[in-house]
């Protein structure tokens, strides 16, 4: 066998950013998910991760909140608007109302602290697996190669984007992205939350129910549809959830 024959490609490891203040949490981490695979970087306030060129941003990052003289939810925002990266909150604050604020940003998910690092890693996988690039459309089933066309608005399941009625895309978390496609796929039937949730997050998913609630009511922003009067995801009290416009899939 010739020596081309015996390469094997190098395979580069996903690289997480670790932000937190705290040098214990950091180096926890860091060993440990360095031990799993990742490339990790330990940041301690976010000018540090801002400062990251293109070339070097993570595929997720792991955001404390609470950084001394610095907004967490602000560093959170300006990911979620320039940067296309996973987001896991891992935090101290388990108040209620930051889990909201965290998720209404743009979160792909909320943790607290203290966390079990063998959960921690699940969801870390549960996110990569959602942000994974689908292969060529070639090598695609037709499945993935559906195109989900609703009110104007085009849902491509291949590239994992969204195109409003001018053929612009709108960005969309993981998330938001996934529980479109599960609310297109199940257009006319009233979706509970619990199914929501599994569908979009099977075995990870959070009992942490305003998930799905929190998500709806981003979706009907960036679709342009009234929450006190919505034509395209109604709510449907006690049972969940139903997109109720006609689904073309071409």
């Amino acid at each position: 066998m010739q020596a081309a024959c015996r390469r094997i490609a190098a395979v580069t490891p996903t690289h997480i950013a670790i932000l937190d203040d705290e040098p214990d949490i950091r180096q926890l981490l860091a060993g440990y998910l360095s031990r799993q695979g990742f490339r990790v970087s330990e940041m301690a306030s976010g000018h540090d991760l801002l400062a990251l060129t293109p070339s070097d941003r993570p595929a997720l990052v792991l955001l404390d909140l609470g950084l001394p003289g610095e907004d967490g939810f602000a560093i959170a925002r300006t990911l979620r608007e320039h940067w296309r990266c996973g987001l896991i909150i891992v935090t101290g604050r388990g108040d209620s109302v930051d889990k909201v604020v965290g998720l209404e940003i743009g979160a792909d998910d909320y943790v607290t602290k203290p966390f079990d690092l063998r959960e921690l890693l699940a969801r870390i996988k549960a996110v990569l697996r959602r942000l994974a690039p689908v292969a060529e459309a070639v090598e695609t089933p037709a499945v993935l190669r559906e195109r989900l066309c609703f009110d104007g608005w085009e849902l491509d399941i291949a590239s994992r984007r969204l195109l409003d009625r001018a053929g612009q895309p709108v960005s969309l978390t993981a998330g938001e992205f996934d529980l479109l496609c599960v609310l297109s796929r199940h257009a006319g039937r009233v979706l509970s939350r619990d199914f929501l949730l599994e569908q979009t997050r099977g075995r990870d998913a959070s009992p942490f129910d305003r998930t799905i609630d929190v998500q709806i009511g981003r979706l009907r922003r960036k679709l342009d549809d009234d929450a006190d009067d919505p034509r395209i995801i109604k709510s449907v009290r006690g049972a969940g959830y139903v997109l109720v416009a006609r689904v073309d899939v071409q």
